[in-house]
């Protein structure tokens, strides 16, 4: 969490923000914006996001993560491609890891469907 509240904190001073400018346009007040960015109350993704607005930067660069491809797969029977599916999403947490391998695992399954339902034709 450190890290991106450093992150904060250096593009906030980039772009000429005060911390109370911060906590105006967040609109809370400044003791809490400052607290936010001393570690000294949770950061949550609401206010995350709403700092990144304010930024004008992507959540994601506040993270320091990037974009990641999760599946991108072609069907071809009988010179035909179909497109079954492609998703991209970000990575943000690492606790985020099991739920996003249950949305891969359901994603193959309703590809294994499609794949039936094609060849069942």
């Amino acid at each position: 969490m450190e890290k991106v509240l450093t992150k904060i904190r250096d593009i906030r001073k980039e772009k000429g923000f005060t911390l109370e400018n911060m906590a105006d346009e967040l609109e809370i007040s400044h003791t809490s914006y400052r607290n936010i960015e001393n570690n000294q109350c949770k950061l949550t993704v609401e206010r995350l996001i709403g700092i990144a607005e304010i930024l004008e930067v992507p959540t994601s660069e506040l993270l320091d993560e990037k974009a990641t491809n999760v599946y991108n797969q072609t069907f071809k029977e009988n010179n035909y491609s179909t497109v079954i599916g492609h998703q991209e999403f970000e990575n943000l947490y690492q606790e985020n890891k099991e739920l996003t391998q249950s949305y891969v695992e359901s994603l193959k399954a309703e590809v294994e469907f499609l794949k039936n339902l094609l060849s069942n034709k």
